[in-house]
């Protein structure tokens, strides 16, 4: 099957390699795990997840329903600020209402009383590679710090999210935190039903001692005699998709140039904002050099510099690997760039065109 260009592929059994690690966790652990909506809301391959993963959660009402009317099984609804509207809406449908301040569930406590409720806190620690994703930086907003307070709320919630990583791949670093959430929350644990230790947790990673931290989980659930619910986002899709790309024109200045189809401000806007470089799969045999750019007005529109075992002409496919997460999500009508289809390679190896954008998506986008 031809494909044009630019579009995003999802590769089901490279997803599905993540799930059987997701299933095992729960089998040995007994932690539930709901996908994060924020990092990936492809729903095209829900069938697929929810085979594996016990239902969503969310950062907004949208997410929420989203989740509710795409995956089903259980819908999980935080959001740092409901406005009235939202929490009507999300309480028709949500198992679980996430609130992230005390002062959030004052006001909406006498509509949502009958529901299962939960805080955040901020525990005041994290795993993060980056302040602007640290949720325990200076001055935070996220989640509830007073524990005096925080213990004054337990006759009204059943349940604590704490979402303290991102993209922490240290088993040693993360087993310390999570006694130290044990140390200083435990007489407020034990009067909980179930508690989320949130995403962030890149427990599919190669090489991740998943017995040990499925082990770590089961201890802590049972010290405390809550439900554990992990929220992975990157760690359900990671390495399963590509932004695959045609270049358009080379330019030389100083060095080679190649441009394609794509952008990284319209396509993987995480890459710009946490400078960062894409990953293009290469090996010995690579030796011709390229900086590969988008075709957006932005000047740092570069995906990166990398090798190639062959020369780039007009035509020459580029993919950019481990597109899935952060990127769909994020992606956006910039400079009325041709937005990427969604291609979804099932598990039988059949590629399906899922959805493609033209201009009537893009008019209707604005007003």
């Amino acid at each position: 099957m031809t494909i044009s260009t630019p579009y995003y592929l999802i590769d089901e059994q490279k997803l599905l390699r993540n799930l059987e690690i997701i299933k095992q966790v729960r089998e040995l652990s007994g932690a539930k795990s709901v996908l994060a909506l924020k990092c990936f809301s492809t729903w095209s391959v829900f069938e697929l997840m929810k085979q594996y993963m016990d239902g969503t959660t969310s950062s907004s009402l949208f997410e929420a329903r989203l989740g509710y009317d795409k995956f089903g099984k259980e819908t999980h609804a935080y959001c740092v600020g409901y406005s009235d509207e939202d929490v009507a809406a999300v309480s028709q449908f949500a198992d679980k209402i996430i609130f992230n301040s005390i002062s959030q569930l004052d006001r909406h406590y006498e509509q949502v009383k009958s529901a299962k409720l939960g805080l955040r806190v901020n525990p005041g620690m994290s795993y993060s590679h980056f302040d602007l994703a640290d949720p325990a930086r200076k001055h935070s907003r996220l989640g509830v710090v007073n524990k005096t307070e925080l213990a004054k709320q337990l006759p009204r919630v059943s349940g604590f999210l704490f979402h303290y990583n991102c993209e922490n791949d240290d088993f040693d670093g993360f087993a310390k935190q999570l006694d130290n959430l044990g140390d200083n929350y435990g007489d407020m644990l034990k009067q909980l039903q179930w508690i989320s230790l949130g995403g962030g947790i890149y427990f599919t990673k190669e090489g991740y001692p998943v017995e040990k931290f499925s082990k770590k989980l089961a201890d802590f659930a049972r010290t405390y005699d809550v439900q554990i619910y992990l929220e992975p986002g990157e760690s359900a899709i990671t390495g399963c998709a590509e932004l695959v790309t045609s270049v358009v024109d080379i330019v030389h200045n100083e060095v080679d140039i190649a441009i394609v189809d794509a952008s990284v401000e319209a396509h993987m806007l995480d890459l710009l904002i946490y400078r960062l470089a894409a990953k293009v799969d290469t090996d010995s045999a690579s030796v011709h050099t390229y900086t590969v750019a988008g075709r957006s007005c932005l000047a740092g529109d570069v995906f990166g510099t990398f090798k190639f075992p062959s020369k780039l002409e007009i035509g020459s496919e580029v993919r950019f690997a481990d597109a899935a997460g952060y990127t769909m999500v994020k992606k956006n009508w910039f400079n009325g760039l041709q937005m990427p289809a969604i291609v979804v390679r099932r598990l039988d190896g059949q590629l399906e065109v899922v959805r493609k954008f033209g201009y009537e998506d893009f008019v209707k986008n604005l007003s």
